[in-house]
């Protein structure tokens, strides 16, 4: 079956740590639960789309040749995924991400990008053309070198595909023109949107619909902005906000909560719904995920999002 999303972005092996509270500079915190998980905000958000998708995910990503490559291939292969553009590398480590969570589900994350910096331009003009041409939305973030993430929006968008890029870790750079002329759908969270446009959209909704109209005038089309358990706020191609309640759970794991919202945002889009529709599922979605420890492992799968919905 032809995949409907394809997906740029990165793969980690996660290594996290678990306990009470999180360590200050200079601090040991003692007492804390480990466990090892495919993660990535690439693979989280491809796996995301795939697990609430009908068709198959095309990834675009990169991993070392190495252990814990083999074995993340091997995970992944599990998911509803098309990996024939992932690369093997070899010389390159695969990509580490060191992850400490505390008991209300927040986190901190130290990542070594490996194989992930490898990914090049070139690796994107290689994928097959019918990769592009049956789907319908690209998503990317930018885990990936940025030239490569520009790469992928430019062929998405010689193919007629939805583009939406989640600016995350955010990177100034993203504020070329001719680059966010690219993005149908820019995602940005409370702390990415501040770093792109100085607005400090935590207290104030009206700060954060001028950080939205900011990054709207830099070119992107709409904008969706993430704020945790505050929900989110969208600003469309005509100039309208609106605001959608986060889900009420108790939050065990917010870890990868915003690559299960664009992951999901992603795989619904790409169904034909419109995208107020689209984010209300991709912010149930995002609660759901907080409910379980880790990244993929927390990720729900489309019958659980309907379920949800349903009550």
């Amino acid at each position: 079956m032809q995949s409907q999303v394809v997906v740029l972005g990165s793969i980690n092996v996660d290594l996290v740590i678990r306990s009470e509270k999180l360590p200050r500079p200079g601090e040991t915190v003692l007492g804390g639960e480990f466990y090892q998980a495919s993660g990535g905000k690439g693979a989280n958000q491809a796996v995301a789309a795939a697990r609430t998708s009908a068709a198959p995910v095309a990834f675009i990503a990169a991993v070392g040749a190495d252990e814990l490559g083999r074995a993340t291939l091997k995970n992944l292969r599990q998911e509803n995924l098309d990996l024939r553009a992932v690369r093997m590398l070899d010389g390159h480590a695969t990509g580490v991400a060191l992850i400490a969570v505390d008991q209300h589900g927040q986190n901190q994350i130290s990542v070594a990008s490996g194989a992930n910096a490898a990914l090049t331009p070139d690796d994107v003009a290689a994928v097959d053309d019918a990769i592009f041409a049956g789907a319908k939305v690209f998503l990317a973030c930018l885990e990936s070198p940025l030239e490569t993430v520009v790469a992928g929006l430019q062929r998405a968008k010689q193919f007629g595909l939805i583009t939406i890029l989640n600016p995350a870790p955010a990177n100034v750079a993203i504020k070329d023109r001719t680059i966010l002329e690219l993005v149908d759908l820019l995602t940005p969270n409370e702390s990415e949107a501040e770093s792109l446009t100085g607005w400090d959209a935590t207290h104030d909704l009206e700060d954060g619909i001028v950080a939205c109209d900011q990054l709207r005038q830099l070119g992107a089309k709409a904008v969706v902005l993430t704020r945790g358990a505050s929900g989110c706020m969208l600003r469309d191609e005509r100039r309208e906000v609106s605001f959608f309640p986060a889900t009420e759970v108790t939050a065990v794991d917010a870890t990868a909560a915003g690559d299960c919202f664009n992951g999901a945002l992603a795989s619904s889009l790409a169904t034909g719904q419109d995208l107020r529709a689209a984010v209300r599922f991709a912010s149930t979605a995002a609660g759901l995920s907080v409910t379980r420890r880790g990244a993929i492992p927390s990720l729900p799968t489309r019958h659980e999002v309907d379920e949800f919905l349903q009550r």
